[in-house]
């Protein structure tokens, strides 16, 4: 029994492999954990991956940032991680969340249900105005990531066009999100899916 005031629990029965992405801000965070509670599966980050990247080396965030943008080690190093884990639960049958700026493009056609969330800019700093990283920092690493990308992979982090879901998380609260994408998982039925949009495999 719930208490006074507060959401029931809710369970979500799928064996889906799921990716989200989205910019800092966009409520990813939330939305990933909501549904990992829910469904009762793995939540991987890839900014926890990367913070174990900055960890293994002593470095802040910001400090791996700058060092990402002389090589394109890091990057692809996290990236081939990011990969083996969607190749891995791809083809599991088991559910998973896998959440990072690529991971529709490295999931491919392994993830079952493609999500990309996104906000308006000041509705994402002030999300972000709380955490370790600045806005200005949050900023130019937005910056820098989409400029290797765009020079390792030709991946346009722009390009929503093959996302099965595209959300403006400014546009309802958390739990309002999270009931939009638990529609599209409990109404998602494999015998009348037609096909998703293709994407090229990323050249690690």
């Amino acid at each position: 029994m719930s208490r006074a005031g507060s959401q029931p629990a809710v369970s979500i029965d799928t064996n889906l492999f799921i990716t989200v992405s989205g910019p800092p801000g966009c409520g990813a965070t939330t939305l990933c954990t909501q549904l990992a509670d829910a469904i009762g599966c793995p939540y991987i980050s890839g900014g926890d991956v990367f913070r174990e990247l900055a960890d293994d080396r002593g470095l802040t965030l910001t400090q791996l940032s700058a060092k990402a943008q002389e090589s394109d080690d890091l990057d692809r190093e996290l990236d081939r991680r990011l990969r083996n884990i969607a190749e891995e639960w791809g083809t599991s049958n088991k559910p998973c969340i896998l959440e990072s700026r690529l991971a529709g493009w490295l999931a491919g056609s392994r993830a079952d249900l493609r999500i990309r969330l996104d906000a308006p800019d000041e509705v994402r700093k002030q999300r972000v105005s709380d955490r370790e990283e600045t806005v200005a920092e949050m900023q130019v690493r937005e910056v820098g990531e989409a400029q290797r990308y765009d020079a390792y992979y030709e991946i346009d982090l722009d390009n929503r066009e093959f996302y099965d879901l595209h959300l403006n998380t400014a546009r309802w609260g958390k739990r309002g999100v999270f009931e939009v994408v638990r529609a599209a998982i409990e109404q998602y039925d494999p015998a009348r899916d037609e096909g998703a949009f293709e994407t090229p495999d990323v050249p690690i």
